[in-house]
């Protein structure tokens, strides 16, 4: 007997025996597990090579070593996507939120493996990117496969994808609650019921095989040893505005060096130029290599002797100016790092170096204040910046609280948390209104939200809307020939195109009415004569959301569709409201 065989039998079975909710909470876990063995597999990998490649490095003194490791890693990600996957791999979470919004849901399968390898190629050589969005798209590409192959609905296949998603990230960092949050803010899933249960048990199941098979988080478990004082709330505003500030910068810096990146045309240019940029970073600012956790969980205890691990001022470090001069620099070149890892060819994501940015920029903000006669909790300063960062460069004030909440076991700091979330996301949304997560959906209109609405037009398209029956003539023809072209159609509109099928205007039946039936205008009046180019003109590659407010600001019934100038058809009012009202239809069952 096939597999396909059993699987049939299987599904025949589970239909007559097995309620549909049970058996998507039963794939739930599954998802979860799945999703906590990708963490423990791709955390264990880069633990590896880092070992093997840097583990004997004396913390003394400076190693060439360093310049030439991240270029390793990343041509053997480039290669291995090039010529043996011979896809493209994403950097993680956009490609679960993609998925969503464009493709019902389905991750290619590759990347059930591919973020594994490249990731743990990029940050084990030293890349600046963190783990957790490839962990999230593979987990996601697990659920999303786990889904298919039941035979799920989309509806349920998108509840998996977010089940493994979720798991991922409770898999990491040990925090179920926040991972559940991080879902619903980030990935966009919608809480009901019908979805409460199955994300508890996939973040639930994911802890769980995190704890077995990986033990210690990546975080260290942080004891609260100083209460938060309401005096210090001032403090707390002015660091929220500091997040949300190096926020917009990481935002504006990522697009900036993306822009460069593109204007290299050859991705071994890319790949020299970017390695090189990096390694060097890297050299004089050891502390940049890879995901940055060392670094982080010292500034949880209050500790920057990190900072001066492996270079040529590791003496300096008793020195007020080196040190702030240390997390200045950190700070500034830490974005330029992460952003040229991802535009060299590396394969991460933005939410450790997030937490880098924000815990280093905390436990500075804290050293300044007790240099000149404050006394701070370098740690509540810390944990708290990175809740700002989290708020600001990922758009997630909620999974920002709850994260550090679960991460310090329990609510000492939530006050603070969120002032300074709310401060950061604030402060961030007058300059941008996506992260780095969403900007590039967003331009495309492939940007799933919590409006439905938006949610229903970005998953129409153009193609399956456009309508072909329209006859079409030259702009060099006669009144005569018009005349027998509308005989012939259906419609009112008549379509002026040239010998290259470029749109040169319409004529409306009511526009030639009174001309029709005098028949000594046929040869000495032409089309061109009686034709117009409409000021509303849709092109193929736009989104039905912005053709839906062309309709809505021209009051047409019908436009004309093009690509390159090419005339395809006419998108009508009525197809796209008939298309939106299936849709709804289809998704309101839940």
């Amino acid at each position: 007997m096939s597999g396909k065989q059993i699987l049939k039998k299987f599904l025949i079975w589970r239909i007559k025996h097995v309620n549909e909710r049970v058996f998507v909470g039963a794939l739930a876990i599954v998802s979860g597990i799945a999703a906590g063995l990708v963490a423990v597999v791709i955390k264990n990998s880069v633990h590896f090579i880092q070992e093997f490649l840097k583990g004997w490095f004396s913390s003394e003194t400076e190693n060439v070593l360093f310049i030439f490791y991240p270029i390793i890693g990343i041509t053997l990600a480039v290669i291995i996507v090039l010529y043996l996957i011979k896809q493209k791999v994403g950097h993680g979470i956009p490609t679960v939120l993609h998925s969503i919004s464009r493709t019902k849901g389905e991750i290619k399968r590759h990347n059930m493996f591919s973020s594994i390898v490249t990731s743990a190629l990029t940050v084990g050589f030293g890349g600046s990117v963190g783990l957790e969005g490839p962990t999230v798209a593979t987990g996601g590409a697990y659920g999303s496969s786990i889904g298919k192959l039941f035979h799920l609905k989309y509806k349920q296949i998108i509840l998996l994808l977010g089940c493994a998603s979720t798991g991922a990230m409770a898999a990491i960092f040990k925090a179920p609650v926040a991972a559940i949050v991080f879902a619903l803010e980030v990935i966009m899933l919608d809480l009901t019921m019908a979805s409460l249960v199955p994300l508890l048990l996939a973040s639930a199941s994911a802890v769980i095989t995190s704890y077995l098979f990986m033990g210690q988080n990546v975080l260290y478990p942080v004891v609260l040893t100083h209460a938060f004082r309401i005096s210090e709330i001032h403090w707390f505003v002015i660091l929220g505005i500091f997040t949300g500030l190096l926020s917009v910068y990481f935002t504006k810096m990522y697009m900036f060096t993306a822009r460069i990146f593109k204007r290299i045309k050859s991705w071994i240019w890319k790949l020299i130029f970017g390695g090189l940029v990096l390694g060097i970073l890297i050299f004089l600012m050891p502390s940049l290599y890879g995901e940055g956790y060392e670094v982080i969980n010292g500034a949880l205890g209050g500790e920057y002797e990190h900072l001066f691990e492996n270079t040529f001022y590791y003496n300096s470090q008793s020195d007020f100016i080196a040190i702030i001069l240390a997390f200045v620099m950190i700070l500034f070149f830490k974005v330029i790092a992460t952003s040229v890892t991802f535009n060299a060819g590396g394969v991460g994501g933005i939410f450790a170096p997030s937490l880098f940015l924000g815990s280093n920029l905390g436990l500075m903000f804290s050293v300044v204040i007790n240099k000149f006669g404050w006394s701070t909790s370098h740690t509540n300063f810390a944990l708290v910046g990175m809740a700002g960062t989290i708020a600001g460069i990922i758009h997630a004030p909620l999974t920002a609280i709850f994260l550090i909440a679960e991460i310090t076991g329990g609510y000492t700091l939530f006050l603070p948390l969120m002032i300074v979330a709310a401060i950061s996301y604030a402060t961030v949304r007058i300059f941008t209104s996506n992260s780095v997560y969403t900007k590039q959906l967003a331009e495309k209109g492939e940007l799933m939200t919590h409006n439905a609405d938006k949610n229903m037009l970005s998953m129409m398209k153009i193609d399956s809307m456009v309508e072909k029956n329209f006859l079409t003539i030259s702009e060099n023809a006669s009144l005569g020939d018009l005349v027998k072209t509308i005989s012939k159609s259906s419609r009112t509109i008549y379509v002026v195109i040239d010998d290259e099928n470029v749109l040169k205007g319409i004529v409306w039946l009511d526009h030639v009415k009174h001309i029709m039936f005098k028949p000594e205008l046929y040869d000495t009046t032409f089309v061109k004569d009686l034709m117009y180019m409409p000021k509303e003109i849709v092109e193929r590659n736009m989104t039905v959301h912005q053709v839906a407010e062309m309709f809505e600001n021209s009051h047409h019934f019908n436009l004309p569709v093009v690509e390159n100038g090419k005339y395809l058809g006419f998108v009508s009012r009525a197809t796209v409201f008939s298309n939106y009202r299936k849709k709804m239809k289809h998704f309101s069952n839940d």
